[in-house]
């Protein structure tokens, strides 16, 4: 990690995911498990992770994990689950109507999206978390088909984890298969994988290039978010404590090698701080964690905090300033923002409640994190009575020939 004087270059963001081989790859893949299906998803899988697609069910290692895991760990899985499923109860939208005229009602009503597929990342850390964080919103939305896919392990089980995580969930099976090849089988559909309608979860450049692919192409399905390797900014002032502050850095650094972290100290001598203490931190913390090599810090003003922060729309913002309440209402451009101190990141990756599947890349700037809305779709129903009807229809009909439709128009006066 180093201080850089150019600010607008600490929040340049790498560019490798825009390189044409790259896309191009990305591109092959999909396209040879689109038009071969189940033969090709088994080759592409093979070739990358050197493991077949299989479906695997969840019992047994979900047994595994309650047998060898203590009783605080399952509990903390519990309670993530009962978070979780409070704050997405909690917020699942409510149907509504207006009464736009005497007689004619509009009304909002909301449904499930029939079938989803969910990626849980696995290829460096089984991501039991982002399960829980996918499956729990779709499941109150009342989505009736699950697929779940997650990268393949070496002995082609299921990690204990994320298996518990899914039987929590009530998900009996997951397929193992990952990267943009998994992504290519829910969008297109292969062997006994059905095509979805959406598809969920973050994941490594691959992934999350591949869904915009097949969001983009006809027919294909929708996606929830661009979320791609993890991003935190950190807003610290003179009350901020160091380590602590290193330790947030870290948290999200150890996530991808491509995962991006950025402090915006209001002096020097806390960002020089917050450096050594990263340094020391690092000698303790048992696997590499090389995105810290790219990470940056700036020193700026809490006003040019402020203004940096909503220019690089980051996944993560954590304010960890004196009087983060005032900071709040400014930022128009986060994904989640953690509030004082006391907020560690790690609460909303884990257990606070709302997703961690979030919006990165900039995508912050017109998206939200994943809720139970993802996985619904408003329908709009209108009705209106007899004397509504008439009413309405002479209005009408002059609108539809004021755009040369006379169609319509005659449509709307047999209502007359």
């Amino acid at each position: 990690m180093r201080i850089v004087d150019n600010i607008p270059g600490a929040l340049d963001r790498r560019t490798r995911a825009e390189d044409p081989a790259f896309r191009e790859a990305v591109a092959a893949i999909v396209a040879r498990v689109r038009a071969g299906g189940w033969g090709a998803l088994v080759a592409e899988s093979e070739r990358i992770d050197h493991a077949p697609p299989r479906l695997v069910e969840v019992a047994p290692f979900a047994a595994q994990a309650r047998a060898s895991y203590p009783a605080a760990t399952l509990a903390a899985v519990e309670l993530a689950h009962c978070n979780v499923t409070s704050f997405h109860t909690g917020t699942r939208p409510r149907d509504a109507a207006v009464e736009t005229m005497p007689g004619l009602t509009v009304a909002k009503e909301w449904r499930a999206i029939d079938r989803v597929g969910l990626y849980v990342p696995g290829s460096n850390a089984p991501l039991f978390s982002t399960l829980l964080m996918l499956a729990i919103p779709a499941l109150v939305a009342g989505v009736s088909e699950i697929i779940v896919v997650t990268p393949p392990r070496p002995d082609g089980g299921l990690d204990p984890a994320i298996a518990l995580a899914a039987e929590l969930c009530g998900i009996p099976a997951i397929w193992t298969v990952g990267g943009a090849q998994a992504i290519a089988a829910l969008a297109f559909g292969a062997g006994e994988i059905a095509p979805v309608a959406k598809i969920a979860g973050p994941g490594n450049k691959w992934v999350a290039a591949a869904k915009a692919l097949v969001a983009a192409t006809p027919g294909g399905p929708a996606i929830d978010l661009p979320a791609g390797p993890s991003e935190l900014l950190v807003i610290a002032d003179a009350s901020a404590d160091p380590a602590t502050v290193a330790a947030d850095l870290l948290s999200q650094a150890e996530h991808d090698p491509d995962a991006e972290v950025v402090l915006i100290a209001t002096d020097a001598a806390l960002a020089e701080a917050v450096l050594r203490e990263v340094d020391r931190q690092l000698a303790d913390i048992p696997a590499a964690v090389p995105a810290m090599a790219a990470a940056k810090a700036v020193v700026a003003t809490l006003d040019a905090a402020v203004a940096l922060a909503n220019a690089w729309a980051s996944e993560h913002l954590s304010l960890a300033v004196a009087d983060p309440d005032a900071l709040v209402p400014r930022i128009r451009n986060a994904g989640a923002i953690f509030v004082g101190h006391g907020v560690a990141e790690s609460f909303g990756d884990y257990l606070a409640g709302s997703s961690h599947v979030l919006p990165t890349g900039g995508a912050a700037r017109a998206y939200g994190g994943v809720t139970v809305l993802s996985f619904m779709k408003e329908v709009s129903v209108l009705r209106a009575t007899s004397a509504a009807s008439r009413a309405v229809a002479g209005p009408a009909a002059a609108l539809a020939r004021l755009e040369g439709l006379e169609a319509h128009a005659r449509a709307a006066e047999m209502r007359a």
